[in-house]
């Protein structure tokens, strides 16, 4: 959620890296029957929603639960229990307005940081924590809601060393699907992006993604579309519009590479940082924190949108 660098790239690399977007983004759009993104616009700017889910504080990490009527968020509003915490905010039906968030409480928030929400089918819960008893870093942690109880105690996933997908790097970003009868969980940890694969009910050691990887830039906060075969991330590589931007890939199984990144251009990003984008579930909305001028705060939710195309390709 905080950039650590800004890449700095002539205006001509711009413009060429524009026109190959645009290019691109046509080809792997039609290929989904997808439309391209649209402009993205503030989610406090949507009429009737709360004044309160962007404020002068940070917002960020935004992702819907998959029925499409709970956002949850990380901030460090007041009111929380210390440092970053996670919140949830409520609407009626798909097209309706955003309540007011809401704070989790304990035992997901901590006096540490907790961020990154990924809510999944089932009532459960992926998140990032900083709290003591970790791996020496951010860790990835799950969590179930029992609608009478409330959550249940986080459970922490290995460490590196007891085969598990935690390091002392700190993780960021997860992001959890099935398909084929599979589990995978993507993240990023230090630099990188790296994948978790459960078996037999346990994560296995996370490996670098290494077709998304740069070597010496930040790739950050990965999201993998519920069918498995498009992600998006944020980088500071060169070549974007500068700090962090937002990227794609798409492949055609889970068990292909992912195509080489793109950058989803100026309908989403901007000369300040983009971060931590996540698909809705049928894959039509986009979220993602920005620090751009004209929020409320030092960060703010920003929401894209596309269509689905009719017709036969041409």
């Amino acid at each position: 959620m905080h950039p650590k660098k800004r890449a700095r790239v002539r205006v001509s690399t711009v413009v060429l890296g524009v026109l190959f977007v645009t290019a691109s983004l046509t080809g792997v759009a039609l290929a989904m029957r997808l439309s391209e993104w649209g402009p993205a616009v503030n989610v406090a700017s949507i009429p009737g929603t709360s004044p309160e889910l962007n404020t002068p504080a940070l917002e960020g990490c935004p992702i819907e639960s998959p029925d499409g009527l709970s956002l949850y968020i990380a901030s460090n509003r007041e009111g929380g229990l210390g440092g970053l915490d996670i919140w949830v905010a409520h609407r009626a039906t798909l097209d309706g307005p955003w309540g007011a968030p809401v704070n989790l409480g304990a035992p997901i928030n901590s006096d540490a940081d907790d961020f990154c929400p990924t809510p999944v089918r089932g009532r459960g819960l992926f998140f990032v924590s900083t709290r003591d008893g970790g791996c020496g870093g951010a860790d990835i942690y799950f969590a179930r809601h029992n609608p009478r109880h409330g959550w249940g105690t986080p459970e922490h996933l290995p460490c590196v060393e007891d085969g598990g997908p935690n390091s002392a790097a700190g993780a960021a970003g997860p992001s959890y699907f099935e398909a084929d009868g599979r589990e995978f969980l993507y993240f990023s940890a230090g630099p990188n992006l790296y994948v978790s694969e459960r078996v037999a009910g346990s994560w296995g050691p996370a490996v670098p993604v290494t077709e998304l990887n740069t070597d010496e830039w930040n790739d950050l906060r990965p999201n993998v579309r519920k069918d498995g075969l498009e992600i998006v991330f944020d980088s500071d590589r060169p070549g974007g519009f500068g700090s962090f931007d937002i990227y794609t890939a798409t492949r055609l199984s889970i068990d292909d590479p992912w195509s080489p990144p793109i950058n989803l251009g100026p309908n989403i990003n901007t000369e300040d940082a983009e971060t931590r984008a996540s698909f809705s579930q049928d894959g039509r909305r986009l979220l993602f924190g920005s620090n751009r001028p004209g929020g409320a705060g030092s960060s703010d939710v920003y929401l894209s949108t596309r269509d689905k195309l009719t017709g036969r390709p041409h």
